[in-house]
């Protein structure tokens, strides 16, 4: 098959800048050359995943509970491997990481839960799902086809290897990777757990039921003040309980609603809509590391919101049935 490339090229970029960019915490806010130079590296090492795991999921029919399982899945890997931050009490020197990562740490094991829970949290939502939800629902033709020929998965496969083995050696050169060997297998075990349930739970068909749903609008707004929740609530051990209990309420919920006969395409798109807009208010709440001016830290966060703002209307204007050439819709 021949590759669409004009959605794939979108999601390749987009990833990266949900993933890092739309926060503002890093030394590149408000640089836009040093942004820009970033997509060099960041693009294969998010948006690849985020191709990927997409083409597998329309390839195989595993529809988005196969989408989010191998979402948890590169979290893990990304997190507990590649950059090995999961495992981290004092990364790159960020002056607030030891109070996000000792309230709940477990010697034993040398695991932060409330870090595991916010990295894997976010890597779902805004490094992969909340990207291809935009992407898809603005390509309305190519929604549920996959965009990669045989080819080109191979070429994007192999970029993300190289960006993973980058970071990976510059972690190691830092003295930032601190993971040992078991702490590196028990990532690639539950990892590889969380494909297997992505294919398994994939491929179960959907039962669906009646009953109402409610508007995309309330969906976008009750997403945004749970993602707000997820990523805001203090990294106590009592607050960590609540992230938990927030992040499965909200699992449970959207399983339910997402089986019901008039759950579309415009709910999907509002998830992430909630969750991008939750992301990119709450950069403005974010210090920059490294040398950053007030002025470039501000309009920063302007622009990535009006970005993200921009892609979530094309995408609600995107996201009716397509219409065939006869003036029908399917």
């Amino acid at each position: 098959m021949r590759t669409v490339w004009l959605p794939a090229l979108g999601l390749l970029v987009l990833a990266p800048v949900c993933a890092e960019y739309l926060w503002g915490y890093d030394d590149s806010t408000g640089h836009p050359a040093t942004l820009v130079g970033n997509l060099v590296v960041f693009s294969p090492l998010y948006g690849a995943p985020a191709l990927l795991i997409r083409e597998a999921a329309r390839r195989l029919a595993l529809g988005w509970p196969g989408i989010l399982l191998m979402a948890a899945a590169f979290g893990v890997v990304q997190a507990g491997i590649v950059d090995q931050s999961m495992w981290s009490t004092d990364y790159r020197d960020i002056p607030y990481w030891q109070d996000m990562a000792a309230p709940t740490y477990i010697g034993p094991i040398g695991l932060s839960v409330y870090l595991a829970v916010l990295f894997v949290g976010n890597h779902v939502m805004l490094s992969i799902g909340s990207p291809i939800a935009v992407v898809e629902t603005i390509s309305r033709r190519h929604r549920d086809q996959p965009w990669l020929g045989p080819v080109v998965i191979v070429v994007v496969a192999l970029l993300y290897l190289a960006a993973s083995a980058l970071v990976m050696w510059d972690a190691y050169e830092t003295g930032e990777a601190t993971a040992t060997w078991g702490q590196l297998v028990a990532s690639a075990v539950v990892a590889t757990g969380l494909v297997v349930a992505a294919v398994v739970v994939g491929r179960r068909p959907a039962l669906i039921v009646p009953g109402v749903v409610p508007r995309p609008l309330v969906v976008a707004a009750a997403a945004y003040v749970a993602t707000l929740a997820f990523g805001s609530i203090p990294a106590t051990r009592i607050g960590t309980t609540v992230v938990v209990l927030v992040a499965v309420a909200a699992v449970v919920v959207v399983w339910r609603l997402s089986h019901r006969g008039d759950w579309g395409q415009r709910h999907v798109l509002a998830l992430a809509a909630g969750a991008l807009l939750a992301a990119g208010t709450s950069g403005f709440l974010a210090t920059p590391i490294g040398q950053v001016s007030t002025l470039e830290k501000y309009a920063h966060n302007v622009v990535l919101l009006g970005l993200v703002t921009a892609l979530v209307c094309w995408g609600a204007w995107r996201s009716g049935p397509v219409r065939t050439a006869r003036g029908s819709t399917s």
